[in-house]
């Protein structure tokens, strides 16, 4: 709710074998005397889910491995008694889906078997690139024609956070994006936002719009009543500098709600 603040193998046995001919034979073989050599057995091929994934995805593409593939490449390698796959596999249940594992802090890995710090960072690195990569795709094109991309950002920046966090992304007269930053950051229910320092901001960055957005940590994101006099207020306040608040969206785990699609009600 937001509130406005107006081993080692082992040696098999050996027999000599008798003399036979003229010339003593040292041969060594593991079979009783006069015993016919056994048939070789072809080797089984491994299943398809067995091959490692780094393989099939140089052979076949990322887009051709499932979720845990994917994953087990990230972790790279497994436990004694644990294959990488069994880590990956249970990662994902541990968690519930590749977003909200991906949206965790650090810290949310301490003591999952088969996660150290070091593949905790490397999920950390991936979900950062992940963002870096959205962002740019907000660069240098007005935000209004890229809605999609603009809520793909915005659910991977904050759809996951356990507390709600309340971003601003700050235009210029094209309604190209100057900066994101955060404003605010609540508990699980509650945060306070000042739209005075939205609006110093927003001056100071030479600002002509902005998109503002936070999250439902409960991943629901049909706005209370607080959310719709905070963005009454707010869109008050900035018009009064003649800044125009373009959109409030209100991001959740996988949906997100618009005040502009919906007449700002």
């Amino acid at each position: 709710m937001l509130q406005t603040a107006c081993t080692k193998p082992q040696a098999t046995g050996a027999t000599i074998l008798p003399f036979a001919g003229p010339r003593a034979s040292t041969a060594l073989s593991t079979a009783p005397f006069g015993a016919q050599p056994a048939a070789r057995v072809p080797a089984a091929r491994p299943s398809p889910e067995r091959i490692m994934p780094r393989e099939r995805l140089r052979t076949h593409g990322p887009g051709a491995l499932s979720d845990i593939e994917l994953l087990a490449v990230l972790v790279g390698s497994g436990l004694p008694g644990h294959g990488v796959f069994e880590i990956a596999s249970a990662l994902l249940h541990h968690f519930g889906s590749l977003r909200v594992m991906l949206g965790a802090q650090p810290e949310a890995f301490d003591g999952l078997r088969g996660i150290g710090r070091a593949k905790a960072a490397k999920l950390a690195a991936v979900l950062e690139l992940a963002r870096r990569a959205l962002a740019e795709q907000l660069d240098d094109q007005p935000l209004v024609d890229t809605p999609g991309a603009v809520e793909d950002y915005l659910r991977l920046q904050i759809g996951t956070r356990p507390q709600e966090v309340f971003v601003c992304l700050y235009l210029d007269v094209r309604h190209r994006l100057i900066r994101s930053e955060e404003s605010s950051r609540g508990s699980l229910t509650r945060m306070v936002v000042y739209p005075r320092e939205i609006v110093r901001r927003a001056l100071m960055l030479n600002a002509a719009s902005l998109i503002v957005a936070h999250n439902h940590p409960s991943g629901a994101v049909q706005p209370s009543a607080s959310d719709r006099r905070l963005t009454r207020v707010l869109r008050e306040t900035l018009a009064l500098v003649e800044v125009q608040m373009l959109d409030h969206l209100v991001i959740g785990t996988r949906d997100t709600y618009s005040f502009a699609r919906n007449d700002w009600n």
